[in-house]
């Protein structure tokens, strides 16, 4: 158990601590000169039962409320000190104030320099403190009068903190690792050590952390947990960590600091939060609002953004937008403090609730929404409450991270719930209704297509993906696809989607034409084929009726007409593909000429400058006068699915689609594109959206 004190200078913390443990925790010369604590102090009180309470002694003094709040997050009991001669004070109501805020539910009140106080002024300091504990969640809380000099309360204390100790909750050590860091130093022989409390998880000597926000990497040399030497801290216990690694000193780590597993590194400066307000406060909090932000042991500057319409009033609640001056370590569900900037007052505090909270769109009723899930404590009601809000499916892996929850704890959940996951790139989650649904939307989706659209193949990825129901990005959409591929209720063949009844043949002359016009399409003449007018001649036969079976074809996914009348094989543009991508590669600007391309398909100017214009059109070469570079986001636009899926730079290829169909004349196609148009850019709205 951890034990923070709490209370107005010189109201006898320090002794307090002391007479519990005989350790003096003001450490300074500073503070053995003046008498005061100023920075954090740490005693540890072992018990018969092998269990060992750690205080984390605060200062008292408004000056030091900054460095008082470092050592308050992540304490188990509150040890609330008043004087029994001077009963409450400015601080005392501050540091309640804090240990509500950060919601503290244990604790207990040593009215001390008992001895100091006759009957009447002992029975009017209990009053008032009664009075200030009532409506904080320390309300009703013990009070024990205490003495350094007589030894009253001595005892008595030592047994309620014991017992306290005894059935105190322990911490749920399932979650992954996070340390605050409130110190850091170089001890001699071993090297960096830094010290905190554990808010969540566990690690073992030999494991490898992150410290953020900076990212540096280390490993765990040894630990002492509870000041005991140690294999493992976990959750609740005071540690330090002796940690070693490139760039790890006792300069590179500062209190504010988060040791943490590495798969928590993902450092946040906006987050969405939800604020109470103090009554204490003066004024309504306005837009655009100044203050210092205090999470577990960083402190630094921020705004507030008014979500909703109207200032926040004293004593008033409300979902705000926290936009920090540097990225912090945090966690869905950590508690938080603000002060005013000139650090003279605490204004209020709460609960952090989204840490990757939009600039934009962030006050809309589908927003507002998602927030209400996630304002959730409770993991399962929070993801079935994102399940049910717009857009009807969440990102678990990024869930479990921003909770601090290991992922297949997560899944657990989810599956508990009754939630579909996708495994793609991320793990998608959305109800059980929501798959039955979209799964039915896209069959009768290509039922209406192909009821349409008789001698099409099938439907181009992109435009089935805009008509689904949710939109999933296009990478989950993949994911989707085969789910239902797998479950023979789609089929896909090259870059269509169809119903698995649906199928589109050349019929028995067509096929045996086609025979006949492949093999002139093929071979070392690949690069340079006979256009329609020539394999009529070639052939004898009607010069229209090619033209027809080599548009078919191009629906089909064996031709690209590159040119007016000038088809392609498909293989042969996955070639030149790779020939431009070769080309780019050997330059030092990655950058080709069209002369450099004719040379390596050994073929006439025109020819080859009307290959790199098609390549132009769909994006696979951006062009800047005489030179042209490859784009790494459509290198897989004329490759197999399976291929393509392997690329990391790209969506849903759209051309080799019926919706992407190319052709000379600029006839209008399926998907609202026309045959020379530029499909859309990953970042496109129109696709992301």
């Amino acid at each position: 158990m951890i034990v923070g004190t709490a209370g107005h200078i010189d109201h006898g913390k320090t002794s307090l601590v002391k007479a519990l443990t005989g350790i003096d925790t003001d450490r300074l010369k500073e503070e053995k000169a003046r008498g005061i604590t100023i920075d954090l102090g740490f005693a540890y009180w072992p018990l018969p039962d092998g269990n060992v309470i750690g205080f984390v002694d605060v200062p008292g003094h408004e000056r030091f409320v900054h460095t008082m709040l470092a050592g308050a997050t992540g304490i188990d009991f509150a040890l609330l000190v008043v004087a029994a001669d001077d009963a409450v004070k400015p601080q005392t109501r501050e540091h309640l104030a804090i240990m509500d805020l950060l919601g503290v539910e244990h604790g207990i009140v040593a009215l001390t320099k008992a001895d100091r106080a006759g009957p009447e002024q002992r029975k009017s300091a209990i009053a008032e403190i009664e009075a200030l504990l009532a409506g904080t969640r320390l309300g009703g809380i013990d009070i024990i009068p205490f003495s350094v000099v007589t030894g009253e309360g001595v005892e008595e204390l030592k047994t309620r903190l014991w017992n306290a100790a005894k059935t105190s909750r322990k911490r749920d050590s399932q979650g992954l690792f996070r340390l605050a860091v409130d110190r850091s130093f170089t001890l001699a022989g071993a090297g960096t050590v830094v010290t905190g409390t554990v808010l969540s998880g566990a690690v073992n000597v030999g494991d490898h952390v992150t410290v953020s926000p900076s990212g540096l990497s280390a490993r765990i040399r040894s630990i002492h947990a509870q000041n005991k030497p140690t294999q493992r801290g976990s959750a609740g216990e005071r540690c330090a960590l002796n940690l070693t690694g490139e760039g790890i000193t006792k300069d590179s780590i500062a209190r504010g600091d988060m040791v943490l597993d590495p798969v928590l590194h993902a450092p946040t400066d906006r987050i969405d939060a939800l604020l109470r307000v103090l009554p204490s406060e003066t004024k309504p909090i306005g837009q655009w609002f100044p203050v210092r932000l205090h999470h577990a042991s960083a402190d630094l500057g921020a705004r507030i953004v008014l979500l909703d319409d109207n200032p926040i009033p004293p004593g008033g609640e409300a979902m705000v937008q926290l936009v920090l001056d540097a990225p912090i370590a945090a966690a869905s569900q950590d508690a938080f403090v603000l002060r005013d900037t000139s650090a003279q007052r605490t204004i209020g505090g709460g609960t952090l609730v989204d840490l990757r909270a939009p600039a934009r769109h962030r006050r809309g009723p589908e927003r507002r929404a998602q927030l209400a899930a996630l304002a959730q404590a409770e993991p399962t009601k929070a993801m079935i409450g994102l399940a049910e809000a717009a857009p009807r499916f969440f990102d678990l892996v990024r869930f479990a991270r921003d909770r601090a929850l290991a992922l297949q704890t997560v899944r657990a959940l989810a599956q508990r719930v009754r939630l579909e996951c996708l495994d793609g790139p991320s793990v998608i989650a959305l109800s059980v209704e929501t798959w039955r649904g979209f799964a039915d939307g896209l069959m009768s989706t290509l039922d209406a297509f192909h009821a349409q659209n008789p001698d099409m193949q099938g439907m181009g990825f992109e435009r089935l993906r805009l008509q689904s129901d949710p939109r999933f990005p296009a990478e989950v959409f993949r994911t989707a696809l085969d789910i239902l591929v797998a479950e023979k209720k789609l089929a896909i063949d090259g870059s269509w989607v169809r119903l698995p009844g649906h199928e589109v043949r050349l019929n028995d002359s067509e096929e045996r034409l086609w025979a006949h016009i492949r093999p002139l399409l093929n071979g070392a003449e690949r690069f340079r084929p006979p256009r329609v007018r020539d394999i009529a001649t070639i052939l004898d036969q009607p010069e229209a009726d090619i033209r027809a079976l080599c548009k078919l074809s191009s629906r089909l996914g064996r031709l690209d007409e590159i040119a007016h009348d000038h088809f392609f094989l498909r293989e042969t543009t996955g070639e030149m593909v790779a020939i431009i991508q070769s080309l780019a590669a050997a330059a030092p600007d990655s950058q080709f000429t069209a002369a450099q391309f004719r040379d390596r398909v050994e073929n006439g100017r025109k020819v080859a400058i009307q290959i790199l214009e098609f390549f132009d059109r769909h994006g696979v070469t951006l062009r800047r006068g005489d030179l042209r570079r490859v784009n790494k986001y459509r290198l897989d636009l004329f490759r197999p699915v399976a291929a393509s899926r392997e690329n990391q730079g790209g969506e849903a290829p759209p051309v080799g689609r019926p919706d992407f169909k190319s052709g000379w004349g600029r006839e209008p196609v399926l998907g609202g594109f026309d045959s020379h148009s530029l499909p859309p850019f990953p970042n496109d709205p129109v696709r992301t959206n």
